[in-house]
């Protein structure tokens, strides 16, 4: 008898290099960078040279650093009543009130989801700052008005209380619609008031949803990045990168408080998530009945209330509209219409978007001089469309990575449940950090040749510091994307795994073939996602400032910084607002495609297909189909 030689089983090898890789990048990209940065505030040392362990701590005492904390804290608390009030107000208006109007009010209230970031904040500057439009108008109404009322704590509240509504418009509104109309019904026939069901029947069952967007309210707050630092206000995201570009010449070891300020961030985060968990495992009202039916719109009875709630929405309805529609009609204006912010009607221009123009000028001698292209559209802008093109290439890369590495996570998760749990957490590990901990972590550790995990490689230095932000960018996408494909992956059927086996399809070939093209849609959907959030992102690249890393939103950050100056960049202002309006269409088409095309089901798309086919029948560039008889 003769014993055959064990098949070489090629998936149990690739599992071992998956894990070693797996290993490395985490140890390598996540653990090591931010335990660095932990260590780093330990590690300074007095004015004699002496070793200090409690030398930034004591300075953080002692000094002026705690009112960064302080600030971030009280705008955070603030925002959780501001955005709270007008996020669900906004909900209710267009899904829970019969209100006049509410599918164009919606289409207004949802314009935060098409532009936000550095995007929206330029889009508020240029009405409410010293030089807006608004602003110059209120001046030349009522002189004794002061130019830079629109800046610091309010300016920045008020700003981003509008900006962070686009997750109850979300996450609320498909909470509310979901909540069963039989039970407002029961409510409703036992003699209760429209508001008292809404307060005793509609919000506890939506308590969950609110508890989870007040915890995500208040990180955002508290990690707020591009409206302190566009608006003034001191906040703990623009310290630390503002201390992260200085140096020890300048100030004392503003490193190390740098990384103080990340690890006090780190800790809020860690503090809320733990307690959103906790949360989370508690049981909670849930609107359900054996035939569930869909909620109608309750209208309000009260006459007074009534006509208070419409004026009420649509004085939201002109806040939120108000910038988009300047921008968009000032993106067609010439250069002189946009820095004296004033509409000509009579002088349309595409000039903002593409070509160039010499621009003339009187000097201080009484002579004209020319720049010969100072005039440039976002396509025809060097600077403009470099960071067009960076922003876009790392995000589509960033993104990509993200979800290939996840899905690969989650193929190996559901089928090794204890090793699985452990690399699920590690894919989670993000989640704890705020992304300026991150970034600076990256920036810092990854800034010298004597990292051996690169292999001696300066990722900082050059045009490396690419690599190191695509690098941030997807780390941080992980848990996002792990969320969302891993609920993706539990509508695959077990039985069609069973059945490509018994027919003797290896795991790889089982995977490309049967698993891969029923969680593709969720798959393209997260990329989507990830992009958009990626393409205009502002904090990550403030972190990593430099030539080689310019990105699309920091090029809109600058764009008005030296308007005009010698002739140079003369229309910044109106390349700025056509940049929002690329923004706008870019984010708009990819939310269509994944909200709209990609949120249909299969008989939804055979009757679109179905329809258009017959609408091109109709104009003679097809063969009506004829009905069956």
């Amino acid at each position: 008898m003769t014993l055959r030689p064990k098949p070489f089983n090629t998936t149990k090898i690739l599992q071992v290099i998956g894990g070693l890789v797996f290993a490395y990048l985490f140890f390598g990209f996540m653990l090591l960078p931010c335990l660095n940065t932990l260590t780093s505030i330990f590690r300074e040392k007095n004015a004699d040279g002496t070793a200090d362990p409690f030398a930034v701590i004591r300075f953080f005492l002692a000094g002026s650093m705690g009112k960064f904390v302080w600030n971030s804290l009280k705008l955070a608390l603030c925002l959780v009543l501001t955005v709270n009030i007008v996020g669900i107000s906004i909900v209710l208006l267009t899904e829970y009130f019969d209100i006049k109007g509410a599918k164009i009010l919606r289409l207004g209230y949802m314009t935060t989801l098409i532009y936000s970031g550095v995007a929206l904040v330029t889009g508020y500057m240029f009405l409410y700052a010293g030089d807006g439009i608004l602003t110059t108008a209120l001046k030349n109404a009522f002189p004794d008005i002061k130019g830079s009322w629109f800046s610091g704590f309010a300016a920045v509240l008020f700003t981003m209380t509008f900006a962070c509504t686009s997750n109850h418009a979300l996450f609320l509104r498909n909470a509310i619609r979901g909540i069963d109309y039989n039970t407002v019904e029961a409510a409703r026939n036992m003699g209760a008031r429209p508001f008292k069901v809404l307060f005793k029947v509609v919000f506890p069952t939506l308590l969950p949803t609110l508890f989870s967007l007040t915890v995500m309210t208040f990180i955002t707050g508290l990690c707020a990045m591009s409206a302190p630092t566009l608006l003034g206000y001191d906040s703990i995201n623009p310290e630390i990168v503002r201390l992260a570009g200085s140096s020890v010449a300048d100030e004392a070891f503003p490193q190390a408080r740098a990384a103080l300020l990340s690890i006090i961030l780190a800790l809020f985060t860690i503090i809320l998530l733990t307690v959103l968990s906790s949360y989370e495992r508690k049981g909670h009202y849930l609107s359900v009945s054996k035939t569930k039916a869909k909620l109608q719109k309750q209208k309000i009875t009260n006459p007074v209330a009534n006509v208070l709630a419409h004026i009420y929405a649509y004085i939201l309805f002109i806040i939120y509209m108000t910038p988009v529609v300047m921008i968009v009609i000032f993106s067609f204006q010439t250069y002189s219409a946009v820095r004296m912010r004033k509409l000509d009607l009579g002088n349309w221009t595409l000039l903002n978007y593409f070509g160039k123009a010499d621009y003339s000028y009187l000097t201080s001698r009484g002579d004209y001089k020319i720049r010969e292209g100072s005039i440039s559209g976002v396509f025809s802008n060097e600077a403009t469309l470099g960071g067009i093109q960076t922003s876009f290439v790392m995000s589509v890369i960033a993104a990509a990575l993200a979800c290939v590495l996840v899905v690969i996570a989650c193929s190996y998760i559901f089928k090794h449940k204890k090793t699985g749990t452990v690399l699920e957490y590690a894919l989670l590990f993000p989640w704890l950090l705020p992304t300026i901990l991150i970034c600076y972590s990256y920036r810092v550790f990854f800034n010298s040749s004597d990292v051996f995990y690169v292999f001696g490689q300066n990722l900082y230095y050059g045009d490396r510091v690419r690599i190191l932000i695509v690098l941030a960018y997807t780390v941080v996408k992980l848990p996002f994307s792990l969320r969302m494909i891993k609920a993706a992956f539990y509508a695959i059927d077990e039985e069609l795994e069973d059945a490509a086996r018994n027919l003797g399809a290896r795991p790889i070939y089982t995977f490309l073939r049967v698993k891969l093209p029923i969680i593709l849609p969720s798959v393209l959907a997260v990329f989507a996602l990830n992009f958009n959030a990626l393409f205009t992102e502002y904090d990550m690249g403030a972190t990593f400032a430099s030539t080689y890393g310019t990105t699309y939103a920091m090029i809109i950050q600058s764009m008005t910084r030296e308007e005009g100056l010698y002739g140079y960049n003369v229309n910044a202002s109106g390349r700025r607002c056509a940049s929002t309006v690329f923004i706008m269409l870019v984010s708009g088409l990819i939310l269509y495609l994944v909200y709209g095309v990609g949120a249909r089901d299969l008989s939804e798309r055979l009757e679109h297909r179905r329809k258009r086919r017959e609408r091109w029948a109709k104009l003679g560039f097809g063969k009506k189909k004829e009905p069956a008889t």
